[in-house]
């Protein structure tokens, strides 16, 4: 087919294709604007209760954010609040009766029950049974939780439930919960107070990291956008009154449980655009560079002879080239070795005298061993195969 024939058949084609297929997407896609939000970067990548110190600290709060309780490091005042996110069975017992002689100064500690589990491996950490809480053997179970002018909640429902013992009910400012165990109570402990918890995830949330905008097209549905921890009403009235007691009165010391991510993860994790071409870049320049396992040369080949068709072939070259006495002075040194082995007398004479010892050893007729030792003419193959022939028998005969 002709160059101005082809192409306008092939345009016509493309039109056909895409005209219908442009129609179709945008009948059943609709450009549409979203927000990516990006990870948390630093401390909020790390820390639940950032969010949390972000907020108190915009209402005036003094915060302070600690990975671990260290109650000699800290040394909170009489009018602080704790809040121990961190497992309270990690606690050694000097840092539960410091901290338990805090609260008696009028400290506000909110503490949580240990995580659901297998019990049979676990003890009652020693915070929770010096206040008289018993949380071993009790499951989780959620717990409504109704706010005026806000949705339904069902809070607690991954926490551990517990409860009180007589010591401690006599104590007790407020508890919340039901016939399969309390979520919250407040107990009074000298001049201070505890909040004890089923879990603190209501108080955990995500900040406000960077964003940036994308326009897309997508198919034609809604898109839904949930809510949790902190950026959800009822949660924010949860947590402002259970820091309610000593709100304003000293400083907030937030116990996240969690460390910082070491340099070395941070590589391996965010470092791996740059690491990983370098690690390969690496290993082919190794590759390039190191002991091969293999020549390049082909192998060569594998003899294909015996040493017998080697001999033949060396004596046949000889033949061609009229050397058959060097055949036969071969042969006949071969000989004279097994003589000079078997017969030393024999072998040290000369000329006829050997001549006749060696006839005399085999019992063979003079003659026939003169012509045997006797080197034939270059041309005459038969009287060399001949004598040749006979210096091997007698050889033999030995």
């Amino acid at each position: 087919m002709k160059a101005r024939v082809l192409w306008p058949v092939v345009i016509a084609l493309a039109v056909l294709v895409s005209v219908p297929l442009g129609v179709w997407f945008l009948r059943t896609h609709e450009q549409v604007t979203r927000t990516e939000t990006l990870p948390p970067q630093g401390e909020a990548s790390y820390n639940p209760l950032y969010v949390l110190g972000q907020a108190l600290r915009a209402d005036g709060l003094q915060v302070q954010a600690r990975a671990r309780l260290d109650m000699a490091v800290m040394s909170p005042a009489a009018g602080d609040t704790v809040v121990l996110l961190q497992d309270s069975g990690e606690l050694p017992a000097p840092e539960v009766a410091a901290l338990l002689a805090w609260v008696q100064r009028g400290g506000h500690l909110l503490v949580r029950t240990p995580p659901t589990g297998n019990d049979d491996e676990r003890r009652e950490p020693a915070l929770l049974q010096a206040l008289g809480i018993g949380s071993l053997g009790f499951g989780s179970n959620c717990q409504p939780f109704q706010v005026e002018g806000e949705d339904r909640h069902q809070e607690f429902c991954g926490g551990r439930r517990f409860d009180l013992s007589d010591a401690a009910q006599a104590n007790v400012q407020r508890q919340w919960g039901n016939e399969s165990g309390l979520v919250f109570a407040r107990l009074r402990h000298g001049q201070g107070r505890v909040d004890v918890l089923a879990d603190m995830d209501f108080m955990r949330g995500q900040p406000e990291a960077p964003s940036f905008i994308v326009a897309q097209y997508r198919p034609k549905r809604d898109l839904d956008n949930p809510r949790d921890g902190l950026y959800d009403g009822p949660h924010r009235d949860l947590a402002r009154y259970l820091l309610q007691p000593n709100y304003g009165k000293g400083t907030m010391w937030l116990v996240y449980a969690s460390r910082p991510p070491s340099l070395w993860a941070r590589m391996f994790f965010e470092g791996w655009p740059l690491w990983l071409p370098l690690l390969l870049s690496l290993l082919g320049w190794l590759g390039m560079h190191s002991q091969r396992f293999g020549s390049e040369l082909p192998s060569p080949l594998a003899e294909r002879r015996s040493l017998l068709e080697h001999v033949r072939a060396s004596g046949e070259l000889l033949l061609r080239q009229r050397q058959g006495a060097r055949l036969h002075a071969a042969v006949r040194a071969l000989f004279l070795r097994r003589l000079q082995a078997r017969a030393p007398i024999a072998a040290a004479l000369e000329g006829a005298a050997q001549e006749q010892a060696i006839a005399t050893l085999l019992q063979w007729p003079e003659s026939r061993v003169r012509t045997a030792l006797a080197a034939p003419a270059a041309n005459d193959l038969t009287a060399l195969k001949e004598r040749i022939a006979l210096l091997l028998q007698m050889r033999r005969l030995l």
